[in-house]
């Protein structure tokens, strides 16, 4: 065996640890621009020209950093896609940067459009938001409130389905909430919502005022009535009473499920029952999406026979034929105070509850048209 032949295998296992190595650096180099192993606070305050504890007080939000270096370090985070490590955040603030938003169902167009709006007010707040579906159960609810409390998030924006005042006292413990919507809450508890029977009473009197006097309910439970359907039927019936009509039970339309074709078949079952309406309350956008196909079906021209509105605005609520007329809540302005009153808590708030309204709009369409049109 040659010299050469000795060297042969000590050379290719060079060339092979050179290989190694170089794909090492590559890694290196990819984590470093935001890659495999993400920008490291020494980055962002080698591009900043700052020391990493100066990075540390901006990404904390420290008072004390001059303007014009927390601009620098924010265009550096900015540039770099910088995020904080979220345990190391924990440790260091003893918070997470995290919100919850706990709602029934992520399939219903309304929470997609309230966790956009949440998002929002958030971001701007320097929070990120956890979604959490509880399936419209007290087992659900309890449970999302027990993670929550378990330290995975700062706090929770809750719109609950049917945990009562007392049950939400009973399992939030120290956690910061905040309630949303028509569910009860405790009176140390913040809740952001919309005056659901007074804006119940303004689609009413507008189909009233169209001159439309057997007015139905459409799209509530079968059984048990959630907070969200009592109130609105509850403006609905006031509103008749108001103008001398007495409200009648068979003029309830109930849903076996609160969704399109759950509104579809209760409908559709009143209508072949004999039930004769000149105008319809929808509970919410999904319930007259429902109705209109059960009314179309039966050849009852909307709004020609029945009007029809509908509640929240969604984007489908737009685009039906006809669209609709609906009852439209501030849901930016919801969320930021929401947002707003949370953050208060998790700094340290600690007054008594507070208990704020947001505005409304009804968004008069082609379902039940102005009667100038």
């Amino acid at each position: 065996m040659t010299a050469g032949q000795d060297f042969q295998p000590m050379f290719e296992n060079l060339q092979r640890w050179n290989f190694v190595v170089k794909v090492y650096c590559a890694i290196v180099a990819v984590a470093r621009c935001g890659g495999l192993m993400g920008v490291r606070l020494q980055d962002v305050a080698e591009l900043a020209g700052v020391s990493m504890k100066t990075v540390s007080n901006v990404v904390r939000d420290y008072e004390h950093v001059s303007p014009t270096t927390r601009e620098r370090v924010q265009k550096a985070i900015a540039e770099l896609g910088y995020r904080p490590n979220m345990m190391g955040r924990r440790l260091a603030t003893g918070r997470t940067g995290l919100l919850a938003l706990a709602f029934s169902n992520v399939t219903v167009p309304y929470f997609a459009e309230l966790s956009r709006a949440v998002s929002a007010a958030a971001g701007a707040l320097g929070y990120r938001v956890l979604l959490e579906e509880t399936d419209g159960t007290l087992a659900g609810e309890r449970a999302v409130i027990a993670s929550s409390e378990a330290g995975m998030v700062d706090g929770i924006l809750f719109q609950p389905s049917m945990m009562s005042s007392v049950e939400i006292s009973r399992h939030r413990g120290d956690l910061p909430i905040v309630i949303l919507g028509e569910g009860a809450a405790p009176l140390p508890v913040d809740r952001v919502m919309i005056d659901n029977v007074l804006a119940a009473r303004a689609v009413t009197e507008h189909l009233l005022a169209l001159g439309r006097r057997r007015i139905g309910f459409a799209g509530h439970e079968a059984g048990q009535l959630s907070a969200t359907s009592i109130q609105r039927m509850m403006g609905y019936q006031q509103a008749l009473e108001e103008h001398g009509i007495r409200p009648e039970p068979r003029l309830l339309f109930p849903s076996a499920e609160i969704s399109p074709s759950g509104a579809v078949q209760g409908v559709g079952a009143m209508l072949d029952a004999g039930v004769k309406v000149d105008g319809l309350v929808c509970r919410d956008d999904l319930a007259a999406i429902g109705a209109l196909r059960a009314l179309q079906e039966r050849g009852v021209r909307v709004p020609d026979d029945v009007a029809v509105t509908g509640w929240d605005n969604i984007e489908l609520s737009r685009v039906t034929f006809p669209n609709l007329t609906t009852i439209a809540p501030d849901l930016d302005g919801l969320a930021r105070r929401a947002v707003e009153m949370l953050v208060e808590r998790i700094g340290g708030y600690t007054g008594d509850g507070r208990h704020e309204l947001v505005d409304y709009e009804l968004l008069v369409r082609e379902s039940a048209p102005s009667a100038a049109n």
